[in-house]
């Protein structure tokens, strides 16, 4: 499964349901954006300016309703295939937290920034699930001052509020 996104105004975006019907966009958005998902095995990216991956590991659905975090991990290279198994690995941690919906991780198909992306039915199921004991293991060695050798820079996250269509 491929998986796309693009940033625009909500303005901008909002018509691209109308132009391709088949389709099933997810927006969301943070203080001063909004972001387009999508998922499916279309043989091109479906946005003119998008980023298009491939998802490694998926489980779950993506709901129309929801808190979207992102952690955004640039890889080197060679460290790619030992990144990708220890999130395959931390996958099942997350899956039981109370308000769990979707988890997906997202190998770039341009450039070497992966995505960890999980969403949840509120940001306090998030933050619940960042002050638990299954947190504090899956991260465990990332609590270390130097980040492991294959991240090419430090990971940064985002996250998102889903806009509701009667919003």
């Amino acid at each position: 499964m491929n998986a796309y996104m693009t940033n625009g105004t909500y303005d901008f975006l909002q018509k691209l349901p109308a132009e391709q019907p088949s389709i099933d966009f997810f927006f969301m958005h943070d203080n001063a954006n909004t972001l387009v998902y999508c998922e499916g095995n279309f043989k091109k990216n479906v946005f003119a300016a998008g980023r298009s991956y491939e998802a490694v590991t998926a489980s779950g659905d993506l709901n129309k309703s929801g808190f979207v975090v992102m952690n955004n991990i640039p890889v080197s290279d060679d460290g790619k295939a030992l990144f990708e198994d220890k999130f395959k690995q931390r996958q099942q941690m997350v899956e039981s937290e109370p308000g769990f919906q979707c988890f997906r991780l997202l190998r770039p198909k341009k450039g070497n920034t992966y995505i960890v992306m999980t969403q949840w039915a509120s940001e306090a199921d998030f933050n619940n699930w960042k002050n638990s004991d299954q947190f504090k293991q899956a991260h465990k060695e990332g609590s270390d001052v130097k980040p492991p050798a294959y991240f090419l820079e430090r990971p940064f996250l985002t996250s998102y509020h889903m806009i509701e269509e009667n919003e």
